[in-house]
């Protein structure tokens, strides 16, 4: 599944988001709205990891 699909999906995939990320809040996930670049920005904020790891661990999620 490419990010596309997943973006028009998002509202499916927001459970398993939040279920993999805990520290992600329903507000984060609603400015988030299924953009990769958002997602991973966000991780990076929140967990302290680099750019490169948020993106491996944005790319597990497929």
């Amino acid at each position: 599944m490419n990010w596309e699909q997943v973006r028009g999906n998002w509202d499916q995939f927001k459970g398993e988001v939040k279920a993999r990320w805990g520290k992600l809040t329903d507000d984060d996930l609603a400015l988030i709205d299924g953009e990769r670049d958002k997602l991973v920005g966000r991780l990076e904020e929140l967990y302290g990891i680099t750019k490169e790891e948020a993106e491996k661990k944005v790319d597990e999620l497929k």
